[in-house]
């Protein structure tokens, strides 16, 4: 079936489970036709069952892509622009937090290639539809784990390295310092467009993204008994707001944070250096092989 010009449409990654899909079932409630962009077609179909079961006029499309590898990102890429004539919304929420270090099929960290450099691809391969959509949104999951970033190496931060389970939080946090500032530049970079770029933390939610860290699921199962931890349904308020809400319209460049407290703490240097940003974006240009613009 032809997708109509006045149709409102949303594209929202890792929409299979937990936050993303809170997030898509928001979004389809609110009249928009969701994209679902997810890596395995089994959980795939069963969220847009549950969707559909739930909201029984939504239109949900689903393009599979795993967010790590380059050549999916860029065929779902092209699949979302064959499909859509426009694109309201683009949510980049899809992420993992691995233990121990993996290499993306084409040479990067896994983490870093999932949480950063697939969703800079992605967005970038959209941003035409976006700015042809305009007034469109972009809201890019991030975390207050950035704050637990090791330093940025601009030249080496998206290469295989060793590192335990402690570590992989310096590393999950390197690929979310990653994303606000992506958020940052991109947001500097399509001023006056019409299109707005913000990044959400969601606060401490119980999803499946740390089962395999260590204690998270004890931890979980405390502090589930206290404000401090939200449903899926909770943390996915926010990117919800950031992507419909008339408040936050012609708003750009902000780092939202849900987690309690957070407002309190200084921003991170690495946020307040529009050199290291900038250098970052064309890093990651030249990653994934994106002309230089």
């Amino acid at each position: 079936m032809a997708v109509a010009m006045h149709e409102r449409i949303a594209v929202v990654t890792g929409a299979t489970s937990g936050i993303g899909k809170e997030i898509a079932r928001a979004l389809a409630r609110s009249g928009h036709r969701v994209g679902i962009v997810a890596r395995h077609p089994v959980r795939c179909g069963t969220a847009v069952e549950e969707l559909r079961a739930d909201v029984p006029d939504a239109m949900i499309d689903t393009f599979l892509a795993d967010l790590s590898t380059l050549a999916d990102v860029r065929r779902a890429a092209g699949e979302i622009r064959a499909r859509y004539p426009r694109l309201d919304v683009l949510v980049n929420n899809a992420g993992v937090h691995l233990l121990r270090p993996k290499v993306s099929p084409d040479g990067f960290d896994r983490m870093v290639a999932t949480n950063h450099l697939g969703p800079f691809l992605l967005t970038n391969l959209l941003r035409e539809l976006l700015e042809k959509s305009a007034p469109s949104r972009v809201v890019n999951v991030a975390s207050e784990a950035h704050r637990h970033a090791d330093r940025v190496d601009v030249e080496r931060f998206a290469e295989p390295g060793h590192y335990g389970r402690g570590g992989s939080l310096r590393v999950y946090g390197r690929s979310k310092l990653l994303n606000i500032l992506f958020t940052q530049e991109l947001a500097e970079r399509l001023a006056g467009t019409g299109v707005t770029v913000n990044a959400v933390c969601p606060g401490f939610v119980a999803t499946g993204l740390a089962d395999e860290v260590p204690g998270a699921r004890r931890m979980g199962a405390l502090l589930s008994r206290t404000p401090l931890v939200r449903t899926p349904e909770q943390g996915a308020r926010m990117a919800v707001r950031l992507a419909t809400d008339p408040e936050f319209e012609g708003r750009t460049g902000g780092f939202y944070s849900s987690t309690p407290g957070a407002g309190l703490l200084p921003t991170t240097p690495e946020l307040k250096d529009p050199e290291l940003r900038r250098a970052v974006w064309e890093r990651s240009v030249r990653l994934v092989g994106l002309p230089v613009r």
